[in-house]
């Protein structure tokens, strides 16, 4: 969310970067600024109504103390008048306050400068790529193919217990699944970021503060009886974490790694993009999070993106990372690099992490703040990537790593796995 004051003193320039978006926000800041005139209005009107009758009760109570008892009642008369608009004002208070909230939970973050202009993923810009594309046999599968020819995810099992998007990983597929969660979560622990495991369920304020309520919504799974959502990455509740919080300089960085399975209706998702592995509602991923102080954040957001790339050498697949454009660009983030994997069998790139840097978007929904220097809150910097999103990993390792004996193991993932070979 916006900082009420920085619209308020930069609204031009916050329309102007947010056209990066490919939207007009003239309307939705316009809206802001009249909610917030009219509750800062509401307030003093309420505080001016407040100060008079709290004057007029004192000058009751001495009154009544030197005898005046008809001219205190008198006043009394007039201090009940005060206290029925004092009410009526607080409550005016409160539906604008609320309007006013709501409002800026519409506006999404402003995109750092470096973020490129663009309609959709195909004005991002690659900024990186690395690693050998291998060189398939003729009769080189996709991964759908290669698991069912192995046996190693039964998509159709997935169907009967659940629905589509839904798998069941067998035997060896679901040794690599867990070989690949252990081995993220080692390289992330290596780099300094604490293990947690968090709920699989938020209520609506987790929701809120890391801005997936109210813009994605439609994408949630909601458990309506208990109104809590399933989340859809470990982000949720990890940032959550601090919710509240009023940190010191001195706790930066605050560096968070989890694993969680994730849900996400993917609504409006069809077509051959999203076959097997490609789009799943229910997905093995592993996160991290970081909190900063806003000096060191696009420093933090570097050091993520090495992170990421280390272990993408390490697994040995060729992969490319995308600066998202203005209008790629998720809501509540200011700067993201996407990471891809080539899939040779699909002949085609599949994202499987992003790196983000919020700024102080969610900290503000999230009241996460820190004192400074000189004993002032300040808003918190936080940002969060996939390290890594699994089912296109797996995808990535089956399609790249077959062979016509069977499917090789990245090296580095055998001693995990406890097998070098599927086959």
């Amino acid at each position: 969310m916006l900082q009420l004051q920085n619209i308020r003193e930069n609204q031009e320039t916050i329309i102007t970067a947010l056209k990066k978006r490919n939207i007009d926000a003239a309307p939705m800041i316009s809206k802001v600024l009249e909610l917030d005139e009219k509750r800062r209005s509401i307030q003093t009107e309420l505080d001016a109504t407040l100060a008079e009758s709290n004057k007029i009760s004192k000058e009751i109570g001495i009154l009544f103390k030197t005898g005046k008892a008809q001219e205190a009642n008198v006043l009394k008369e007039k201090t009940a008048g005060l206290k029925e608009a004092s009410k009526k004002l607080g409550d005016d208070l409160n539906t604008t306050a609320e309007e006013l909230q709501q409002q800026l939970y519409l506006i999404p973050n402003v995109p750092h400068e470096s973020v490129p202009a663009g309609n959709s993923e195909e004005d991002n810009e690659e900024v990186f790529k690395e690693g050998d594309i291998p060189t398939l046999s003729d009769g080189a599968l996709p991964h759908w193919e290669l698991a069912k020819k192995y046996d190693i995810i039964d998509f159709e099992l997935g169907v009967k217990i659940t629905g589509a998007g839904f798998p069941v990983y067998k035997g060896k597929g679901a040794r690599l699944q867990r070989a690949l969660i252990a081995y993220f979560l080692d390289k992330n622990a290596e780099a300094g970021y604490t293990e947690m495991q968090v709920p699989l369920m938020v209520n609506e304020d987790s929701g809120y503060g890391t801005g997936q309520l109210p813009d994605k919504e439609g994408q949630m799974y909601h458990v309506q009886a208990d109104d809590l959502y399933l989340i859809p990455t470990a982000e949720v509740p990890v940032t959550n974490l601090h919710r509240g919080d009023i940190l010191a300089e001195s706790d930066f960085p605050i560096k968070y790694t989890g694993y969680t399975p994730c849900f996400r209706r993917e609504a409006g998702s069809y077509g051959a993009h999203v076959r097997g592995l490609n789009r799943l509602h229910q997905f093995d991923k592993v996160e991290i999070v970081r909190l900063e102080h806003p000096n060191n954040s696009y420093q933090a957001l570097d050091e993520m993106v090495e992170h990421v790339k280390n272990i993408l050498r390490e697994l040995k697949l060729p992969y490319r990372i995308l600066r998202l454009c203005g209008g790629d660009l998720g809501f509540t983030s200011a700067l993201t690099f996407d990471f891809e994997v080539f899939s040779t069998a699909q002949d085609r790139w599949l994202e499987i992490s992003s790196v983000s840097n919020f700024e102080t978007f969610q900290a503000n929904r999230l009241k996460l703040r820190y004192k400074d220097e000189n004993g002032k809150s300040q808003l918190a910097h936080t940002l969060n990537g996939s390290s890594l999103a699994l089912p296109r990993v797996l995808a990535g390792i089956l399609e790249n790593y077959q062979t016509d004996e069977g499917i090789k193991i990245p090296e580095v993932l055998v001693p995990y796995c406890g097998f070098d070979t599927i086959d």
